[in-house]
């Protein structure tokens, strides 16, 4: 073995020897025993031998035989070897695999722990060091022959190459967008998130501090709720919402509070979310509410309010109040609510609404519906089970049940469309019981008429959803060259990773898109599978390769091989396998996304789409009815918040039980990076680059914060922006860290601390009292990501006088 100084070759205690050996044997049977379990089920034989050889060893070293820790020296280069063949040489996939046996082969360093019985075996002549470190090199060797031979499946990502040529700028009209507001929730209608503002620049980014922060509480701890909005900046002012029924408004050179409205009437908060509010202008009206901001609470109400005063605008409905839950017929509380900004085009106001998911079937009805902005009534309703054009006679109700649209609503005023993302039918994981209304429009990106509602056309970017892959964002309109000419674009993120491109006059494929078969064993009894599934193949794939045992990872051996364990026990066949009966399925992306409401932005000068997207599997077992009444399975209330790990189902065979896929400490199963960051040229569609965004000094096992500010890629939930002078902003990971990049580069070039996680999509606007440019972002946290919760607006700005 290695000859230490003699400073560090002192006697120990026989018994801390026998102990240090209790404990290597403690380990070596709890990895036999774990991992006889899982080669039982078809998984590694790793830790079998690895748990034997740690046994053995830690028998001989009870001995006092340095036999044992050459034992254990041979199994730690193995392990090498069996990590790199695993893994390559990725970081975070070795850390996970080697760092515990290297720390706990640390005493063995020590001539007294590794024994007074001398057991030095020769080969070729070498011996101790040299034997080591020859030993070292081979495994090292081994492991990288072997993953090159093992290396056999593509990234979806990467494949279409990286990008030979500068992107190219879009023919975007930026006439819609105010010169230095941010008057929608996306900056323009079509929601790009572009701003054309220059003053902060890639140059001078790095001197950006706090310029205010507005606490747009308070708090209520028995009501823990996200603080997801992107203010809206006209003229002077900021507006606001948050998760306790209160719209404000802001000063926006100072933050200061003018006015505040509470939204709440019949039914306290619930905390659950409100993104944003909507604007409107009455054409050439002055005074009282000629200026109004639209917003929904979390009870199923829209209200109109004055932008000056924040008092209700008396001429719209009832004192400034619609009740959404007119012709919906028995909603339960907080079963109902508007969680995304109202879209407002050509003088009316168009709003869907959240749905609690997976309670049971005949939940709410998801119709969307279109108010005058200025008296409130009732314009039009689209309810797909319903004739078009017809609203229920007194005394009836919506279709119940019917997909809905909850996220953030795109509207093109020049052709008198809107683009609403539309959810999957409840239940999300069984879909026989749906109507063949409900399937002509669930998880699809839809076109309505925005004078009559009438559907002018449907992309469906799922078939027959079982997995909750409605679509959770914001279309995004472009005009977007091809070699057919100019073509008035809608880019369609979604869950499943895919993003569609489509001709948003139309709703038909602009770039590729292909019916591909997808698995089609284990669904539920009863259940009907769509024999393919549309794919957007001349597009990057923000889908993970498929997962194999291999790919699992955790903090320690154990975990990671509880991970591998739980991953054998699991259905799972590739993308899209069906939820079913016979043990958990494991669907990737999970029902998290891929993609959700936060929506990609584009920088329209360089025609360049930046993607922020997760690699979160998603563990999903499905009970029968019996099996959830005994295990105590029932609704949701939906006055705390928006939901619970139990899916009842009610009303249909099957219950279901759905679940990140973590390990036992609370941490993802599969390695990260979890969350990344990508710049795609959206003319070509090719990778321009792509990077894990996000460090684990916030985030930990059991949510305890790790302060460890290594990057990884953590779990977010939130968008980006882009700017005129090629930066890209954004928050929205799990760390409370804001940032800035070079949108060309993909290179970080400033990052500050907010007080918690910012998961929402910043803004920026030109302050008209001194011309300085803020951006601004909500830091609030989010209790399903188990971060610290805030209620502040944060805004920076350049310091005065910065060139």
């Amino acid at each position: 073995m290695i000859s230490l100084p003699k400073a560090t070759t002192h006697r120990v205690a026989p018994w801390i020897r026998r102990i240090y050996s209790a404990v290597l044997g403690a380990v070596g049977i709890a990895l036999l025993v774990q991992g006889a379990q899982l080669a039982a089920i078809g998984g590694s034989l790793y830790y079998v031998l690895a748990g034997a050889a740690i046994g053995i060893s830690a028998f001989w070293l009870w001995l006092g035989e340095s036999r044992g820790a050459w034992l254990y020296t041979a199994m730690l280069l193995a392990t090498a070897a069996w990590a790199i063949w695993e893994v390559g040489l990725d970081g975070w996939g070795l850390l996970v695999r080697l760092a515990t046996f290297v720390v706990l082969g640390i005493p063995l360093l020590a001539k007294s722990i590794r024994g007074d019985k001398h057991f030095n075996p020769r080969l070729l002549g070498m011996e101790g060091t040299s034997l080591i470190a020859v030993g070292a090199a081979a495994a090292v060797l081994i492991g990288i022959g072997l993953h090159a031979l093992r290396a056999d499946r593509e990234d979806p990502l990467m494949k279409l190459g990286t990008l030979d040529r500068a992107p190219r700028a879009l023919p975007q009209p930026l006439a819609q967008i105010i010169q230095g507001d941010w008057p929608h929730f996306g900056n323009d209608r079509g929601g790009t998130r572009f701003s054309p503002l220059e003053q902060i620049t890639p140059q001078n980014v790095d001197k950006l501090e706090v310029a205010w922060e507005a606490d747009i509480g308070p708090a209520d701890p028995k009501v823990p709720s996200a603080l997801q909005v992107t203010p809206i900046n006209i003229d002077d002012a900021l507006y606001v919402c948050n998760g306790r029924n209160t719209i404000l408004g802001l000063d926006a050179e100072t933050g200061r509070e003018r006015w505040r409205f509470d939204m709440t009437r019949e039914e306290p908060p619930s905390g659950k979310p409100c993104r944003g509010v909507a604007y409107y202008q009455v054409s050439q009206a002055t005074g009282m509410c000629s200026k109004r901001i639209f917003a929904g609470n979390q009870s199923g109400d829209l209200f109109a309010v004055d932008a000056e005063t924040g008092k209700a605008c008396a001429d719209f409905g009832v004192e400034g109040r619609v009740r959404l839950r007119d012709g919906m017929g028995d909603v339960p509380r907080g079963y109902h609510y508007v969680s995304s900004a109202p879209q407002v085009i050509r003088g009316k106001v168009v709003v869907g609404g959240a749905i609690m998911d997976g309670q049971f079937w005949g939940e709410p009805t998801g119709v969307i519906r279109a108010f005058d902005a200025i008296t409130g009534q009732l314009a039009w309703a689209f309810d797909p089970g319903r004739p078009p054009g017809t609203t229920p006679a007194l005394g009836e109700a919506f279709a119940p049940a019917t997909p809905n649209s909850w996220a953030p609503i795109s509207a093109d005023e020049e052709l008198g469309l809107v683009y609403l993302p539309i959810g999957n039918a409840t239940p999300d994981f069984y879909g026989a019981q749906r109507r063949p209304f409900d399937e002509e429009v669930s998880s699809s990106v839809i076109a309505l008429d925005a004078e009559t509602g009438g559907l002018r056309w449907r992309f469906q970017t799922t078939h027959h959803d079982i997995w909750d892959y409605d679509v959770p964002s914001q279309p995004t309109l472009v005009d977007l060259p091809t070699p057919q000419g100019l073509k008035k674009a809608l880019i369609q993120p979604t869950k499943r990773g895919e993003i569609f491109v489509i001709d948003r006059t139309t709703g038909e494929p602009i770039k590729t898109v292909e019916e591909l078969p997808v698995p089609q064993e284990g669904a539920a009894p009863g259940e009907r599978l769509s024999p393919t599934q549309p794919f957007s193949t001349a597009m990057p794939s923000f889908r993970p390769p498929k997962l194999r045992e291999s790919d699992m990872w955790g903090l320690t051996p154990f975990d990671h091989m509880i991970c591998r364990k739980q991953f054998r026990q699991s259905r799972y066949e590739g993308t899209l396998t069906p939820v079913g009966l016979g043990g958990p399925t494991i669907f990737d992306p999970g029902y998290s996304g891929g993609f959700n409401w936060g929506s990609v932005s584009i920088n329209v000068d360089r025609g360049i789409l930046v993607a922020n997207w997760m690699r979160l599997p998603s563990r999903v077992e499905m009970l029968t009815r019996a099996d959830a009444s005994a295990q105590g399975f029932a609704r949701f209330d939906g006055s705390k918040g928006q939901g619970s790990g139990q899916h009842p189902q009610d009303n249909t065979p099957f219950a279901a039980r759905p679940s990140a896929f973590l390990s036992p400490l609370g941490m993802p199963c599969p390695a990260p990076p979890w969350g990344l960051l990508t710049a795609v040229d959206l003319v070509s569609g090719r990778v321009i680059w792509s990077q894990a965004i996000g460090t684990g000094r916030d985030t930990g096992p059991f949510g305890i914060e790790s302060r460890l500010p290594i990057t990884m890629g953590v779990p977010m939930s939130g968008g980006s922006i882009t700017t005129r002078s090629g930066l890209v902003f954004i928050g929205a990971t799990a760390e409370r860290t804001f940032r800035a990049f070079d949108v060309t580069t993909g290179e970080e070039l400033w990052h500050a601390r907010l007080p918690a996680a910012g998961v929402a999509t910043p803004m920026t606007y030109l302050s008209k009292s001194s011309g300085r440019q803020f951006v601004v972002i909500a830091a609030g946290g989010r209790p399903g990501m188990v971060t610290r919760l805030n209620t502040k607006i944060v805004a920076f700005a350049l310091p005065n006088n910065t060139p």
